[in-house]
């Protein structure tokens, strides 16, 4: 992180307060911004969603933001009234230690479920969380921390984009190793650059970002309460709005950046030993390949014949088959890892050890599917299904 180029003008800082059993990780998190920024938002689509998300959808988009606060062990969902008054109360003891309104500064929270926040502990946190704000990379390091809860490692990207204005910066962050399904955001995710942006801009790119990264992901299928992606702008690199070219390109890089950060979360899913990469054309459209890669990643018989290294085919076909998706079996066909296995109808003569082996040794097992219907095209990213995940997901209370 030494040698990373943060976007100017943002302060970070991340540490333990006191929600989180283990006082080595931290749990509370700020990402402020120095200037007003724009932000935009895309969120949970699952009805059951927490306080916080409510906060952000009413105050976005909005162009005075400054500050994203974040905390980790507590989801703040089902909590009723109280848990809306909770997050009241996390804005305003941020607000005031910036001296902003209340308004400006947007909340995440993740961790269990219906339980209320312990604001004895939250009240005070943002105290010392605003006394250590810091534009370093290893307080920058310290907020990715504090976002995470089932996580293994801190999830960030990084780009420095050319314009015909100079660089512009954007660093994301996002945690996710479970209760991830395909259904915006997945996850939470903050992505700070100091570009100008437009607003509606700003809000259209980062929902095609988002259909294109986090809706293409999967752990279990299971979409979350709390599911946040959240874009700050602030302008500091130049101050001039990007339009034509150079907008194209922060938009792709934005893209990029963001299916390089949604492919971390099921990488790092809960007692996976595998990213599956599932891609599908030749379907009437790219809506039908969708379906029908969502249909294989979403399959448990398949997860777990990845799990075990073993080019179970018929799973993977029948997954396909059942996709609510129309095409003709003769046209069909199946590579995994780059070894045919079914046209025509039925299986291809294949060595069953040396793809096994190619399973075995490789974190991404690719999943490629041809239906030969047209030129529809989708790709998604799933995590294999273990005998660990079960053993987690049974001890662990959500």
């Amino acid at each position: 992180m030494s040698n990373v180029e943060l976007p100017l003008g943002y302060l970070f800082s991340g540490h333990h307060s006191g929600v989180k059993t283990d006082e080595t990780s931290p749990d509370y998190s700020i990402f402020a911004s120095e200037v007003d920024a724009l932000c935009v938002g895309v969120f949970t689509q699952n009805l059951v969603c927490a306080a916080p998300v409510e906060w952000c959808r009413d105050h976005t988009p909005h162009v005075t933001c400054r500050a994203i606060v974040v905390n980790s062990g507590n989801a703040n969902a089902c909590t009723g009234q109280q848990g809306r008054q909770d997050v009241v109360a996390m804005v305003s003891a941020v607000a005031d230690e910036l001296k902003i309104d209340n308004e400006q500064v947007l909340v995440m929270s993740t961790g269990i479920i219906g339980v209320h926040l312990e604001m004895d502990k939250l009240g005070p946190a943002a105290h010392t969380g605003c006394i250590q704000l810091d534009s370093t990379p290893a307080a920058f390091l310290a907020a990715a921390q504090g976002i995470l809860t089932t996580d293994k490692s801190e999830k960030i990207v990084h780009r420095c984009i050319e314009t015909s204005q100079g660089v512009v910066r954007l660093t994301a962050v996002a945690k996710g190793a479970g209760m991830i399904g395909p259904n915006m955001a997945t996850m939470l995710a903050c992505v700070l650059t100091d570009a100008e942006l437009g607003i509606e801009d700003a809000q259209r790119m980062l929902t095609v970002s988002a259909n294109e990264s986090f809706n293409c992901i999967s752990v279990e299928g299971h979409t979350s309460t709390n599911d946040t992606l959240l874009l700050m702008a602030n302008g500091k690199a130049n101050g001039t709005v990007l339009a034509g070219g150079d907008l194209q390109t922060f938009a792709d890089e934005l893209t990029s950046a963001l299916i390089e950060l949604a492919k971390m979360i099921p990488a790092d899913g809960e007692g996976a030993t595998h990213l599956m990469e599932i891609s599908v054309s030749g379907a009437a459209g790219d809506s039908d390949a969708r379906k029908v890669a969502d249909s294989v990643g979403a399959s448990n018989l398949v997860k777990t014949c990845v799990a075990g290294a073993d080019p179970n085919w018929g799973r993977i076909v029948s997954a396909a088959g059942y996709a609510g998706v129309d095409f003709d079996l003769k046209d069909l066909q199946l590579e995994l890892n780059g070894f045919l296995l079914f046209r025509n109808e039925m299986p291809i003569k294949f060595d069953d050890t040396e793809v096994s082996n190619s399973m075995q040794n490789t974190f991404v097992t690719n999943i490629d599917l041809v239906l030969g219907q047209g030129t529809g095209r989708a790709t998604i990213w799933s995590s294999d299904l273990t005998c660990e995940y079960v053993k987690f997901n049974s001890d662990y209370h959500t």
